[in-house]
């Protein structure tokens, strides 16, 4: 591309490894290479070096992140970084999600059922539709870009291209509108909606919180205005509008009659295929089940569940990869025209590789038992070799490399120097069990982190089970020590205030399992426990071990105990490596003549803005009264309906749910 369409916006400007990161990687994608590796010690801005890469290769970037928080995170980012280009947010849009399953052994069926977030369904919209009109497009993804999306091509010609002076008459629109999904209301206009205004028609498209108003004259378009959804106000005069589908499954009318009789084709080889077995049941079951589908689809082209006749209507053959977004990205553009940027690889490669081989087996079960027609096992996620021959080339970043990463990439380019000149904390190797002169490790633990508290700093401790991280707890509160535990079973906002407070000081041990290793950054932290470190297993591997020793990265006192009475070899390797890292750290610092500052960073809990927020809608609760009647409540509701769209639009989704929740609350 001889335009620069990509712009990096940022105070700060690459220092200690990144310059030479961000030159080696730029080089590698310039010399062809399909797999490199960006190890990243934790806390080197390893999402910056990434940013100046995309910034110098100038195409398309997919980042795929292993949750949609972590997604969330990274997406804001790399919107504070490109401010002017498109920066968007793919991952599954359901907040509850039960799949169609069958269990023959107890003869249960159960229906699909799920929640659809309309929120991030605009969002999986918007990032679609950047991907065919613009190039300048960064979408951060979770594991869901490897899940079935309609046919690019097909969403693609089913647009509606309107513009002033178009000759198009009102009723052609309606029917065009409809054609591509869009119900038709009323009442107050959501995403995917229109409705008639007396000579115009309204429409709120599926990828934005906005109205287009069509002012039709005679068979003629003679004004195209964009409105605001809840002030009603005109943010702009346009000229011409692009109008995508409601769903990515899309298809024309001619497909779909040749899909129609694929299907029908099918169902009579597979019905008497079951007839031949002597399953009558299963044959008349997956007859009506089929039949009503096929009903629903001629009479208003969809039918719930109409992704698993998707290889008909795409026209694939049995076994055939679908289509998911990674077919958005090589559409027009081929492989080689978009970069694949997999974020904390050690743990989004595992994920990426194991999606297909359960949904197969659920497909099975259904299949055999007439819930569904044998094509429904090709709606499906990639398997991983389909994910590598859908993708061009891929940069894994990661502070530790898995051995898909390290076998695979041509090049692994080392980021191991903090800006804030932080070195990799020290090691030290203490015995589990009592022995003369050495209390055992809890004791130990307790008197080490003493001394730490007086000095005002924090101490983690991690525990192999979660029953011993609450009796951890209790243990330590009993010994007149301010403590307390986590981990999965306490709600995610609970979660948010415990490490908030733990940051505030209002208590100094904190006990957990292994939610002490991605993504949490406590720079009051000084001292890490890690209890029965010699009971080698998945949290206690080596990549576990690196995770949770980086913790203490963030404090020029940080520490790091290793509580074994024999040394695995997962142990060994995390200390080499950290020692490693160390030793690179300290020259660079005393070549550079730099002292090492423990991170200062504000305390920001989400929780107490939730709270206010809270109190706040019940003192309105209690003068809604006098607010219906002054006519205050439809104001109140707009603008609830706006706070959300700003949460929404930042990525707060914690916020954005209780937002909405406060909506439904007011409008009952």
């Amino acid at each position: 591309m001889s335009k620069r369409l990509f712009k990096l916006q940022s105070k700060f400007t690459p220092a200690g490894d990144q310059p030479e990161a961000i030159k080696e990687l730029a080089e590698g994608l310039k010399n062809g290479l399909n797999y490199q590796t960006l190890l990243g010690a934790t806390g080197t801005g390893k999402t910056f070096t990434i940013a100046n890469v995309i910034e110098k290769l100038q195409k398309p970037t997919l980042v795929i992140a292993h949750n949609k928080t972590l997604a969330a995170q990274l997406a804001q980012e790399y919107r504070d970084f490109f401010p002017d280009n498109a920066v968007h947010y793919f991952v599954s849009y359901y907040d509850f999600y039960q799949p169609e399953a069958y269990m023959p052994v107890t003869d249960t069926y159960i229906e699909k059922e799920a929640m659809i977030n309309e929120e991030i369904d605009r969002l999986r919209h918007a990032s679609t539709q950047a991907l065919l009109t613009r190039d300048d497009v960064i979408i951060v993804a979770s594991v869901s870009c490897i899940y079935g999306l309609g046919n690019p091509e097909n969403y693609q010609e089913s647009y509606l291209d309107l513009s002033v002076d178009q000759k198009l008459g009102r009723r052609d629109l309606l029917e065009r509108l409809v054609l591509i999904h869009f119900k038709r209301t009323n009442s107050d206009l959501t995403p995917g909606s229109f409705r008639a205004v007396g000579g115009a028609i309204e429409i709120m498209p599926t990828n934005e919180k906005i109205v287009y108003r069509i002012e039709v004259a005679g068979e003629k378009i003679k004004e195209l205005l964009a409105i605001d959804p809840i002030s009603r106000t005109i943010k702009k005069h346009l000229k011409s509008v692009l109008v995508f589908p409601t769903k990515h499954f899309i298809t024309a009318e001619a497909e779909q009659k040749r899909a129609i009789t694929s299907i029908k084709m099918e169902l009579k080889k597979q019905l008497a295929k079951l007839e031949k077995q002597g399953r009558p049941l299963e044959a008349e079951r997956l007859k009506r089940r089929t039949n009503y589908d096929l009903a629903l689809i001629k009479e208003v082209g969809y039918c719930n569940g109409i992704e698993n006749y998707s290889r008909h209507f795409d026209g694939r053959e049995p076994g055939e990869p679908p289509f998911t977004l990674l077919d958005y990205f090589s559409h027009k553009r081929g492989l080689d025209g978009f970069l694949t940027v997999i974020d904390e690889s050690h743990v989004t490669v595992p994920q990426l590789s194991g999606m297909y081989a359960g949904d197969a087996a659920r497909k099975k079960v259904l299949i055999e038992h007439g819930f569904r027609l044998p094509s429904a096992r090709d709606n499906r996620p990639l398997n991983f070799e389909e994910f590598k021959e859908k993708t061009g080339q891929i940069i894994f970043t990661s502070a530790t490399p898995a051995e898909f990463e390290r076998q695979n990439s041509k090049q692994t380019v080392e980021q191991i120097i903090r800006p804030t000149g932080l070195i990799d904390p020290e090691i030290f190797i203490k015995p589990i069990n009592q022995k003369e002169g050495y209390p055992g490790q809890i004791q130990d633990l307790i008197s080490e982190g003493e001394k730490v508290v007086k000095g005002g700093g924090r101490v983690i401790a991690t525990a192999l089970t979660k029953k011993m991280a609450e009796d951890l707890s209790d243990f330590l509160k009993e010994k007149g020590i301010k403590a307390e535990y986590i981990h999965s079973d306490i709600k995610t906002l609970d979660r948010i205030e415990i490490l908030t407070n733990f940051r505030k000081g209002t208590f100094d041990f904190l006990v957990g399992v292994n939610l002490l290793r991605e993504g949490l950054d406590l720079p009051e932290v000084e001292l890490i426990g890690i209890l029965d470190a010699d009971k080698e297993g998945f949290l206690r591997s080596e990549t576990s071990l690196i995770q949770i020793i980086g913790r203490a990265a963030r404090n020029v006192r940080g520490r790091v105990t290793l509580y074994a009475d024999n040394m695995t070899d997962s142990m060994n390797r995390a200390i080499e490596e950290t020692n490693r890292r160390r030793e690179i750290q300290l020259d660079y610092n005393k070549k550079h003549n730099i002292t090492p500052k423990t991170i200062v960073k504000n305390i920001k809990d989400i929780t107490e803005e939730i709270r206010t927020r809270q109190q706040k809608t019940a003192n309105s609760l209690l003068e809604l009264d006098k607010e219906i009647h002054k006519g205050g409540l439809k104001k109140l509701l707009k603008e609830k309906e706006k706070q959300m769209n700003e949460a929404v639009k930042a990525l707060d989704f914690e916020t954005a749910a209780i937002i909405r929740d406060e909506l439904l609350a007011l409008k009952k």
